[in-house]
């Protein structure tokens, strides 16, 4: 599936940046991360014409079929899905952040494969769909191992509850890990709860179907709605 002309995808991605302000967030300093889930290249292209550079992505194989397609674009590709530590070894050379880190195994594979890669750890709170996470009582001895074997752990990063109570919730306890543990980066909010995310101290926004409209089902649920 296509996705849509620049001059459009610039058009979204400013009225994203004013929900942004608008609950309280600095456009300047909230970052807008492009999820091209679902759709083609030609969206990846829109996303580097309008003057973004970091894409996320869900699946391996879409990630690394655009990434192919794309050829030279510089594109820093961030994996959001289920990390399968059988496709890591794919994956390496072309993620530039490894968002959803949940397991030790999985840390391992990565620092063999892309030693020093950067990663968030993934903060569960629901398993629904099968969702990867790490426990938030686990998430600093996982930062603690991921570091020790030379990865540069950059945050944490949420995929909240939908009841805006509970993503409100669970949206303070990210802020809480990562300013306990000195992490800068706090992935959390998506299309539909952003605002909410902004005003619990997100630094990193996933937008999808704010920016590309709606999208079909490519497969299990994954962060970047």
């Amino acid at each position: 599936m296509s996705g849509p002309p620049a001059f459009e995808l610039a058009s979204a991605l400013g009225a994203v940046r004013r929900r942004i302000e608008a609950a309280g967030g600095d456009p300047e300093t909230v970052g807008v991360l492009a999820v091209t889930k679902g759709f083609g290249p030609d969206a990846v292209q829109a996303v580097l014409d309008a003057g973004l550079g970091e894409v996320g992505e869900n699946y391996a194989q879409e990630l690394l079929a655009k990434r192919a397609a794309l050829g030279a674009a510089p594109v820093a590709w961030h994996f959001l899905g289920a990390i399968q530590t059988n496709k890591i070894a794919a994956l390496g050379p072309a993620v530039a952040c490894w968002q959803s880190l949940s397991r030790r195994a999985e840390a391992e594979r990565i620092a063999r494969v892309a030693p020093g890669a950067r990663v968030l750890v993934q903060v569960a709170f629901s398993t629904e769909g099968g969702r990867p996470g790490c426990e938030p009582a686990e998430v600093p001895g996982l930062v603690t191992e991921a570091a020790g074997l030379g990865l540069r752990v950059r945050g944490l990063m949420a995929l909240a509850p939908r009841p805006p109570e509970e993503a409100r919730a669970a949206f303070r306890v990210v802020r809480g890990l990562a300013d306990r543990l000195s992490l800068p980066v706090r992935s959390m909010g998506m299309t539909e709860d952003l605002e909410l995310a902004v005003a619990e101290g997100s630094t990193l926004v996933r937008v999808g179907r704010g920016l590309f409209g709606p999208r079909p089902a490519v497969g299990p649920g994954g962060p970047g709605r």
